[in-house]
Formats: structure tokens, C-alpha cells, sequence
């Protein structure tokens, strides 16, 4: 028996419908729920965070029964499936990727996997973000299969204990075999090294300057404890808790004071 056999889950990613992270999430859910739809944007979006078209219209493309793409973004993807192609029966989960590479520490911010879950998020829905750690320099392919081994019963696991509605789960798998993934460790969000953002200028035919964004190798040296990072560096499953709120409540004290701001507590009710 599937352990989340009655459960309606929506898949999206960032790498688009072709994806072949999608044909591992799908071989996670499938294992899961015999309710499996997906909504995933037509092209790679890769980078594109939780950003929503307004300016263009959204087009949706059949593939097949509960397969879809869309013209758009992961959050884009998610929206027309919660709103119209699902409208009548929404999913009772959300899983974004399984992303080709990590996102962790800084990066999570201009993930469009982690978009993806933070939009189920924002609409109700428990969301899950998925990703495989690989190579840096992208000379290899990634480990599927370690993603596909593991993540079924952790999701499960998850979906049975339950997390606070305003908070997404972001889970990374380490680049290794399944059997050598050395257990799962519940993180916190780490810190990217600046160095590691590299800017590459180049010139075009007409000697035109252009530029390529990237990533070096992050430095040879496990970082911080507790961190996603810290716990891929070791062959662990990272589970990160993000929360929606991203005020930063320690600071307001200081500041208010420096500016004379009112407090919360002073307002007048009614």
C-alpha cells in the first residue's frame, strides 16, 4: 500500500517539463499517491525565484492526463494549477524539482524550485522543494537514483508529522550513491562565500562586451555546523524549515528607537 495513496500532489520544478529532475520527482510521487499531476513551466527557469508574469499572458499546454506546461514561471505553474487546472479538486501537497544541483545557503533566495514550494506555500498547501547535489563543474550527471531511494519514505514521514502552514520545507540531497548518504539532518540556512560569484566578460562579433553570471567551486573547507551546507559537506540529507515571514524581529528594537518609531504596543485599537 502507498503511504500517501488518497493524497492529490502537484509537481513543478524550475529546470522545465523536460526536465529529467521532473522524471525523478515523478518516480518520488509515484511511489507515494496514484494522484499525481504536474504543472511545470514550458522552458528552464532556473534562477528566476518567485517571480509571477503580469506583463505577458500565461498559455498552458497539455502533454497528457494531469501533465502540463505553462508559459511561465514555477510560481506561474503552480498558480494556474491550484486556481485552474486543479481548481476543482487542489492538491494536498506540492513538490518542486528535483532541481539539478543544490539550493542551499543564499542561493535559495533565487531559486525557482524553492519558488515553486514557497507558492504552494503562500496558497495553503504543505510544499516540499527537492534538489540533488552534483558536481560543481557540471562535467558529471547528477545521482537520481539517490534522491529517488530516499525520498519517498522521508516525505512521508514529513507529510504524517506536519509543519507550521506558513513554512516550506526545503530538503537537498549530497552528491553520492544512495547507499552512502549518512543519514538526514533537520539545518538551518547557511552562508554562500561572495568569492564564489563569479562574473565572466566577454566580447561579440561586433566587439560588444557581454556578460555570463556563475559559480566557482566553494572553498575547500566544511562549513559552519548545523548549516545545509555543513550537512551535504558530510553525505547528509538536508531539511531545511523556511519561513515566509522575513521580518527579522531582534532588529526592530534599535532601529525604532533610533528613529523614535512608534511602538506596536502604543497604537491605538479600533
Amino acid at each position: 500500500m502507498k503511504p500517501l495513496a488518497d493524497t492529490r500532489i502537484l509537481l513543478t520544478n524550475d529546470d522545465g517539463i523536460h526536465a529529467p529532475g521532473l522524471e525523478a520527482l515523478e518516480a518520488i510521487a509515484n511511489a507515494l499517491s496514484d494522484d499525481v499531476w504536474i504543472a511545470a513551466p514550458d522552458s528552464e527557469q532556473s534562477g528566476a525565484s518567485h517571480s509571477l508574469t503580469l506583463h505577458e499572458p500565461l498559455r498552458i499546454r497539455e502533454f497528457g492526463p494531469k501533465r502540463f506546461s505553462v508559459v511561465g514561471t514555477p510560481t506561474d505553474s503552480v498558480v494556474m494549477a491550484v486556481h485552474h487546472i486543479m481548481k476543482d479538486h487542489k492538491p494536498d501537497l506540492v513538490l518542486s524539482g528535483v532541481n539539478r544541483g543544490a539550493n542551499v545557503a543564499d542561493d535559495v533566495t533565487y531559486s525557482g524550485t524553492i519558488a515553486g514550494a514557497m507558492e504552494g506555500c503562500v496558497l495553503g498547501v504543505p510544499s516540499i522543494a527537492l534538489s540533488q547535489t552534483y558536481g560543481w563543474d557540471h562535467s558529471t550527471t547528477p545521482p537520481w537514483q539517490t534522491a529517488i531511494a530516499h525520498g519517498p519514505e522521508l516525505i512521508a514521514k514529513l507529510v504524517a508529522q506536519g509543519w507550521p502552514e506558513h513554512v516550506l520545507l526545503n530538503m537537498n540531497f549530497p552528491d553520492c550513491e544512495p547507499d552512502d548518504v549518512a543519514g538526514v539532518e533537520i539545518t538551518r540556512q547557511g552562508k554562500r562565500e561572495a568569492s564564489a560569484l563569479k562574473l565572466i566578460e566577454r566580447e561579440d562579433g561586433r566587439g560588444m562586451p557581454y556578460f555570463w553570471l556563475g559559480f566557482r567551486s566553494p572553498a575547500a573547507f566544511a562549513p559552519a555546523a548545523g548549516t545545509d551546507r555543513h550537512a551535504l559537506w558530510h553525505k547528509r540529507i538536508s531539511v531545511t524549515p523556511l519561513h515566509m515571514n522575513l521580518t527579522e524581529q531582534a532588529a526592530g528594537p534599535a532601529l525604532g528607537e533610533a528613529i523614535d518609531a512608534i511602538a506596536p504596543s502604543d497604537e491605538k485599537k479600533g
